[in-house]
């Protein structure tokens, strides 16, 4: 009899680390999409005018519950194919996770209770949350991710250098959002912050390099000194000058294409930072944490089309929504 499903081989070889991309896949999704929500609600704080603020709004409203599926995608993959990682990083940071989810319940609240009460205070309030969530939230996914990826205490400079890191690039994609999606006149004051984040963004990478390099923290010292990390983080920098380079040149749909470089090329740099090993404080590599074939096979056969209809669902939902906004809405 043909077993259709190998009992003890992977359906392709090399499919512990096609999962082990996947996983990084969703991460960078996440950064980038959510990232530049994250962004808009820092640059919220810089707001006095009512209409302003309305139009911040409008501009990624119809996206921004959808960019989480990401989050879910990323967390639902890491737990599927690799269970031992995703159990011992929560548990072992059990207060940042749940840090960062009240700071994406205060995010939320915000803009959806702003506008069930016509009352100053009550708006000023609901902005304070939605301000604040977008803030912490980044800064606390990033100094998550700082531990796991540098097997560092959770106030340690490498894990903090990350979440402040990653609440500079979010300002950058924000920034770069919304400045593709509005009118000339914020765009060039959004233009002064997305360039001001991208070089505190730049410097903070160099700094969190060099850090992790003197301290060896996670033994990521020879890795980071690599000509794959070297690449990245050349990259990095021409996406960064480029990008700022066309910001001042006003040719906003540019910039935001180099904006959303930046969280993609950070996510290869935790590629390449983490691999082979899946969870550098207990040293276990990839082939070590996946699950067993026959499970892992049938994760891939059912997981992946799903996977794929949810590419497709979002390449149709921003392009419904990919001109300006207007008035209060898209083509309002």
């Amino acid at each position: 009899m043909t077993d259709w499903i190998p009992v003890d081989a992977y359906l392709v070889e090399s499919l512990p680390e096609i999962w082990f991309g996947a996983v990084l896949f969703a991460l960078g999704m996440y950064l980038v999409l959510d990232g530049f929500d994250f962004g808009i609600g820092i640059l919220y704080a810089t707001l006095d005018d009512e209409h302003d603020r309305e139009m911040f709004l409008s501009a990624f409203g119809p996206v921004w519950d959808a960019n989480e599926v990401w989050l879910v995608a990323f967390g639902t993959m890491l737990l599927a194919a690799f269970p031992r990682v995703y159990s011992r990083l929560l548990a072992d940071h059990y207060l940042l996770a749940i840090g960062f989810v009240l700071a994406l319940l205060f995010r939320g609240l915000g803009p959806e209770l702003r506008e069930q009460r016509d009352d100053d205070r009550w708006k000023r309030y609901c902005d304070y949350s939605f301000i604040a969530g977008s803030a912490l939230a980044p800064l606390l996914f990033g100094m998550l991710a700082g531990c796991w990826v540098f097997d560092a205490p959770t106030l340690s400079l490498p894990s903090v250098l990350t979440g402040v890191g990653l609440v500079a690039v979010s300002v950058v994609t924000g920034a770069a959002f919304l400045a593709a999606k509005t009118d000339p006149d914020l765009a060039a004051t959004l233009r002064r912050y997305g360039i001001g984040a991208t070089a505190a963004y730049l410097g903070g990478v160099v700094v969190l390099l060099a850090t992790v390099v003197l301290t060896d923290a996670g033994g990521a010292a020879e890795a980071i000194l690599s000509w794959p990390v070297a690449t990245l983080v050349a990259a990095s920098v021409l996406a960064g000058v480029g990008g700022s380079a066309l910001a001042v040149r006003g040719r906003y749909t540019a910039w935001l294409v180099t904006a959303f470089a930046l969280p993609a090329l950070l996510t290869a740099l935790v590629a390449v930072l983490l691999y082979p090993t899946m969870y550098p404080p207990t040293g276990v590599t990839v082939r070590e944490a996946v699950v067993s074939p026959l499970a892992l096979n049938l994760t891939t056969i059912l997981g992946f089309p799903v996977l794929l209809l949810v590419l497709w669902y979002f390449k149709f939902l921003y392009g419904v929504f990919s001109g300006p906004v207007e008035g209060d809405g898209y083509g309002a």
